[in-house]
């Protein structure tokens, strides 16, 4: 049979017509494959085999540990320890729900919130950034991980470095804690440092205290470490060579720089030691007398330790909701009246300004009538007739009542200021409160009203307008005993490499010398500051002094005791037991002094929030910092005290308490 064949070209082209389509899909097609093999190869190719080279290696990121943070002596405050932590890579996750109902009980946390936490983090960093499940497992949980961990594909124990605080609740506020960063902290934190310092999720920073401030210098270096994986996520024993056949090699982390700080470790105990004995609620600060902070306490505390992990909700919720607030640094960052402390400063104005003399006698009756009330002094009988070192020594109200109206208020602002009052010290510390010393000035730009002639009193005995903060308070009593040098407080001595070469240091600095004429054109006599210094070496040696009964063996202080009312009362409430009252109700207590009284080495400020009163509240826990500083660094002057005579201690733990 022969076959035939079309020779009609009208035939043929209808046929052609007919696969005209055709043609055009092939076409088509062969551009879409083209341009995405082109897209593929040559625009995403570099990403895509990045993709390729992730799934066959696993990148993970090897925390650098943090720089150690020393005392004075070289003794560990904040340290690191060895541990294990569990995290997982997402892109091996099989059966999300399955991985969160078995391992989410193991490590302590509820399903749910496994399931929210890897959840996030893929979306957030996509899903070959590893997520930190739990820090700081036990053994316990890392048995038990270990036993379940080959059903999981990506679920590892890994070592992990441990950020230890050995005082615990000691110094908490002031050494500060780590945890891992937060979305919003990785946004604010990269704008703010640039390309110097580069943070991304995961990353352990320090939240607070010194673990913040000093975060550039002290976190070190991350490095990363390679390891080939099968499909599942499992590691394989064979060399890894990159998509370009170069061998990869690990990067070590760096070691981040230790800073060596002026706190005693000793000194920082026994201001502990003391603080919790009395069980009291407040803050401490020990400073030498070239600015060297030897001692920084709060309380209520908190062990920072718990936060290297992840923080049960009832302990956070409990920490959170305190009244007290454990989380505060009180010494910088609260501001309190400082009741009869202020008492000396307002001394000095009213000498300087020849508004008394060291020999003027002053009438000091129970209560001095002024407008249209009675001002009253704490003590119900009054106190005579005073010159300033017995009005200082027995803090009687009515003495200085009678300087504030002589002063007013823009003298006694005038000459405090100097001393540091009414403004931060420039300590390195983050959040530092200014305080508030008031002027006329002040009151009108604040508060749009004219300053009245009353507010001259409750000033003057340091209550009204007026608040400090303890490390304020230790300032100005430092530039009492030194008679006109005001110094800087600093804390970090230095910063030194992992082989001890130092980076930074800083030394003590001079602010002024208020004995020479200053910019508002005021200054203080050396004289002024004698008398007042003798006044106040009365306090806690005369046998009036309201803190006499804690004795140094062999060692003289002098200081100012003080009682700030937290409320105002009328007056058939005023000389009512403060110890009856509720607590929220009870006076603070302050005692702020320097020894030697004479050429002081160490000044201490203590507040015992809701102590009723500065002898009993505050008083024994400066004698006990003080008799740890000698005992450290004079021992001899204490043995030979006590010697002569075993009692020279004086009280140890009670004494009768007075109104101040």
């Amino acid at each position: 049979m022969r076959t035939q064949y079309i020779s009609n070209p009208e035939e043929a082209r209808d046929f052609l017509n007919r696969y005209r389509p055709f043609y055009i899909f092939v076409a088509i097609t062969a551009v879409i494959f083209t341009t995405r093999l082109m897209w593929l190869q040559i625009i995403n190719g570099r990403e895509l085999r990045q993709y390729s080279e992730k799934n066959r290696v696993k990148q993970t990121k090897i925390m650098a540990p943090r720089g150690l943070i020393m005392d004075r002596d070289g003794r560990a405050l904040v340290e690191n320890l060895p541990g294990f932590e569990a995290v997982i890579s997402p892109q091996y996750i099989e059966d999300l729900k399955a991985l969160s109902e078995n391992v989410a009980p193991v490590i302590g946390m509820e399903p749910a919130k496994l399931i929210e936490k890897i959840t996030r983090s893929k979306k957030l960093n996509g899903p070959f950034s590893l997520i930190r499940l739990k820090d700081n497992l036990s053994r316990e949980e890392v048995f038990r991980l270990k036993r379940i961990r080959l059903d999981y594909p990506g679920l590892e124990i890994r070592e992990s470095i441990i950020r230890y605080y050995p005082l615990r609740e000691d110094g908490a506020q002031l050494f500060g804690y780590v945890g891992e960063i937060s979305k919003k902290e990785i946004e604010k934190l990269n704008k703010k440092n640039g390309p110097d310092l580069f943070f991304e999720q995961g990353d352990i920073i320090g939240k607070s205290g010194l673990e913040e401030h000093l975060e550039k210098k002290i976190r070190g270096i991350d490095g990363v470490s390679f390891v080939q994986v099968d499909a599942h996520g499992r590691e394989t024993i064979t060399e890894i060579p990159n998509i370009y056949g170069e061998q990869i090699k690990d990067i070590e982390p760096v070691h981040g720089h230790g800073a060596t700080l002026t706190i005693d470790r000793d000194i920082q105990i026994a201001a502990y030691d003391s603080f919790t004995k009395l069980n009291r609620i407040g803050s401490v600060v020990a400073m030498k007398s070239n600015g060297e902070i030897l001692a920084w306490l709060n309380s209520p505390s908190f062990d920072p330790n718990i936060f290297t992990s992840d923080v049960p909700t009832k302990i956070m919720g409990k920490l959170s909701t305190d009244p007290f607030k454990p989380f505060r640094n009180k010494v910088i960052q609260d501001h309190f009246w400082p009741g009869s402390t202020f008492k000396p400063m307002v001394a000095l104005a009213a000498l300087q300004e020849k508004v008394i003399n060291d020999k003027t006698i002053v009438a000091t009756p129970s209560k001095l009538w002024f407008g249209n009330r009675y001002f009253h002094d704490h003590n119900k009988n009054g106190f005579g007739s005073v010159d300033v070192y017995t009005a200082i020594e027995k803090s009687s109200n009515v003495f200085f009542y009678k300087m504030g109206i002589s002063l007013g208020v823009d003298k006694m602002y005038n000459y405090i200021s100097l001393l540091g009052l009414g403004a931060r010290t420039g300590i390195e510390m983050d959040r530092e409160a200014p305080g508030r010393l008031p002027s006329s000035e002040w009151k009108k730009a604040r508060l749009g009203e004219e300053w009245q002639p009353g507010e001259n009193l409750t000033m003057a005995i340091g209550q009204g307008y007026v608040t400090a903060t303890p490390l304020q308070m230790a300032v100005a009593y430092n530039t009492i005993g030194t008679e006109g040098k005001v110094v800087k407080p600093f804390i970090v001595k230095k910063v030194t490499d992992h082989e001890g070469k130092i980076l930074f240091e800083r030394f003590p600095a001079e602010l002024r010398d208020v004995t020479l004429p200053q910019p508002n054109g005021f200054k203080i006599d050396k004289s002024t500051f004698k008398v007042v210094k003798e006044a106040m070496r009365r306090v806690a040696n005369g046998s009036g002094g309201t803190a006499r009964h804690w004795k140094v063996p062999g060692v003289e202080m002098a200081g100012k005791t003080g009682t700030a009312q937290v409320m105002s009362f009328s007056a058939d409430q005023i000389y009512q037991s403060c110890e009856a009252r509720p607590i929220q109700m009870r006076h603070h207590g302050w005692f702020v002094a320097w020894a030697p009284a004479d050429k002081p080495e160490i000044t201490v400020a203590v507040l015992a929030q809701h102590a009723c009163h500065g002898n009993t509240g505050a008083a024994p826990i400066v004698r006990d910092i003080m008799e740890a500083y000698f005992k450290k660094y004079h021992p001899d002057i204490i043995r030979d005290a006590l010697k002569k005579n075993p009692n020279a201690r004086g009280i140890v733990t009670t004494a009768p308490a007075s109104n101040d």
